[in-house]
């Protein structure tokens, strides 16, 4: 039998959840194209990838969390802690270098991140709990230590600000010069990394398990500590990294800019597929998921209607989402029921 080009390239097939999610985009744009013949554009596209690359990196941290069984809401946090106190290191030393605002970003970011799992697993505190009061605790500190001035572009190292305006390539448009941001391929590459953590590493494998069943996982021989290390520095690490592609993309340093957006990316990789409690879910998933909201968020003007519509359909699309979710669970368990009885 004929492979699908999906099964081809990615060894699987589409889930269920993959197929639904690729439908409603390809739905909406159709819908969208219908009302304006300046939405399908180049200019439209690249801005798109542009404006979603921190949040997609983001998304891609919650769902190895998700996955994990748990919940954090501190990765905006550490993204504004890690990027902002990363500017002002750059500052104070005048080391103007893309790499090194990196580096510093990432590091702060995991160790922030091994706070959080050292309180989790030390206490066996819940990671919402957890996570909500060390995102607090965290962008509070740097208010106090550090500040909470804001760097307009005259202020912000060229470094970033020439991150933020490099470009692949451009293209002639119908409104002027259209640009691909170097964005893309470093939101690839952390997809491609975490796909590959994911299945096809061991501590991925362990992520899965203590999703699945904690207990379980603990009484194979799969360390929770080491695990939940693992996690949260990851998640920390990616969230540095965003924190710098955030500010990169503003062009200027706000301190105060991701506070609020948490609930966006974790609703996008929840549209994506992935379980709350846990065990499930994947990186197409988590894709089409920030896709979903990020066509939402920016295309609704050519609808003509106001901004203020974006959280009323998203929040549609999250409630059947979810509704699916469970309803195709409910059905799973009936199955498995009906099966052990006979």
């Amino acid at each position: 039998m004929t492979r699908s080009p999906f099964a081809a390239v990615f060894h699987r097939k589409m889930t269920t959840m993959e197929k639904m999610l690729s439908v409603i985009i390809v739905g909406y744009l159709i819908l969208v194209a219908t009302q304006s013949v300046t939405f399908f554009s180049i200019s439209t596209l690249f801005d798109l990838i542009r404006s979603g690359a921190a949040l997609t990196i983001f998304a891609f941290g919650v769902l190895i969390v998700f996955i994990s069984g748990g919940i954090d809401v501190s990765f905006a946090a550490i993204g504004i802690v890690s990027g902002y106190t990363a500017v002002l290191i750059s500052k104070a030393f005048a080391i103007d270098n893309l790499l090194f605002l990196i580096v510093v970003a990432v590091v702060i970011g995991c160790g922030l991140g091994s706070i959080n799992a050292l309180l989790i697993h030390l206490h066996n505190l819940p990671t919402l709990i957890v996570t909500l009061g060390t995102a607090s605790v965290f962008h509070g500190a740097m208010a106090l230590l550090l500040g909470m001035e804001t760097f307009t572009r005259a202020g912000v190292p060229q470094a970033i600000l020439d991150f933020g305006g490099a470009r692949l390539f451009t293209v002639e448009g119908g409104s002027g010069q259209a640009g691909l941001s170097v964005f893309l391929p470093l939101v690839i590459g952390v997809g491609i990394l975490t796909w590959f953590l994911l299945y096809r590493t061991r501590i991925g494998r362990s992520v899965y398990a203590l999703g699945s069943n904690a207990e379980s996982a603990s009484r194979v021989g799969i360390s929770i500590l080491k695990t939940q290390l693992f996690i949260y520095m990851y998640v920390g690490a990616l969230s540095g990294l965003a924190g710098i592609v955030y500010f990169s993309g503003l062009a200027y340093i706000n301190p105060a800019a991701l506070i609020g957006t948490e609930l966006a990316v974790i609703a996008a990789v929840v549209i994506g597929g992935a379980k709350l409690t846990g065990g499930e879910g994947t990186i197409l998933g988590t894709i089409l998921g920030v896709i979903i909201w990020q066509l939402l968020q920016n295309t609704l003007i050519h609808l003509g209607l106001d901004s203020s519509f974006q959280d009323l359909f998203f929040g549609a699309v999250l409630v059947v989402i979810l509704g699916f979710i469970y309803l195709r669970q409910r059905q799973a368990n009936r199955r498995a029921l009906v099966f052990s009885a006979s």
